[in-house]
This record gives structure tokens, sequence and C-alpha cells, in this order.
């Protein structure tokens, strides 16, 4: 229960040495993206390969290199579907959701917030840490993709062009 032998040590030590050179590799050959802020599909991807590794780690069963196929499988998806976003508005709307406007010009999107599940404390949050000291000086206020949130603070220009691909539609 406690201890089977040493030889289930020495093997979880030298596969996970080597499970983890390899997750190490093919992350770093698919690019930055994988790194990147978390949108919800990159999030499951990231959570498969934890659990690939761990299984690769613990469960005699799994030979390294069906571990370094299904780390390579993985990638080789996320690397596919994130290929296919750019190119393809379809794909992209189906993988990453819309930036969604929770404040604008004074008012709360309160639909969008329920909708959303951001409460108004989260709201002044994010515009404290904006360094903002007041809803006054707020232009609008975004869920982002990556599920962060966004402050723009109130300027002399007119044309607020990062707010073009932004939803705000209430209801």
């Amino acid at each position: 229960m406690f201890f089977n032998s040493w030889e289930t040590i020495e093997r979880t030590i030298i596969v996970g040495i080597l499970a983890y050179i390899g997750l190490i590799f093919f992350v770093r050959i698919s690019g930055k993206r994988t790194l990147s802020k978390m949108n919800a599909f990159d999030l499951v991807v990231t959570v498969a390969l934890g659990s690939t590794l761990a299984t690769i780690l613990l469960s005699k069963k799994v030979a390294l290199a069906e571990g370094f196929t299904a780390f390579l499988l993985l990638i080789g998806m996320q690397y596919l579907i994130a290929w296919l976003s750019v190119r393809s508005t379809f794909v992209s709307q189906i993988i990453k959701s819309t930036p969604k406007l929770l404040y604008y010009k004074g008012e709360y999107f309160k639909y969008t917030m329920k909708k959303e599940r951001v409460l108004e404390v989260e709201i002044l949050q994010a515009v404290r840490s904006n360094g903002t000291s007041s809803m006054s000086q707020v232009e609008a206020v975004v869920l982002e993709t990556d599920g962060s949130i966004s402050v723009i603070k109130k300027s002399n220009h007119t044309e607020y062009s990062t707010l073009r691909n932004v939803s705000n539609k209430e209801g």
C-alpha cells in the first residue's frame, strides 16, 4: 500500500524525466500559441497534456513511446485547429468566444454580466487594477476571450477601434 518496490520507483523517476523532457520538447516546437494565454480550447488541451503525463508516469501499461504519441497527437491537433481558426472564420467562431462588453459609457450591461457570470465587484477590481480611481474615467470594460477583463479609459478620441469586434448585445 505504501511501497511496492524499488523497481516501480526507478521506473517512475526514469520515465518521469524522459516524459517531462519530451513534453517540453513538443511544447517548444509547437510554438508560442501553446504557451499563450488560454481560451477554453487551450485549457482543455493543457489539462489533457497533464493527464497524459500523469498516466505515463504512473501506469506501467502505457509505454513512453505511446505517451509521446499522445503528446504529439494533442499538440498536433491544437496546432491544426489554431491554424484553421486563423484561416477560417467558421472554425474561429466555433473555437473562440467573442469579447463581451460589460460596461460602456456609464452603463453596466447586467444581462451580459449575468450570462457571463461576472459580478460588478469583479469589474471594479479590474478598474482598480488598471490604476483607475473612478468609473467616470472609464469608457468601457470588456470580458476578453481568455476570461481576463480589459478596461478602456476615456480619451479625447471619438473612435474606439479596439471595440470593433466586441459583442454589445443586451438580451
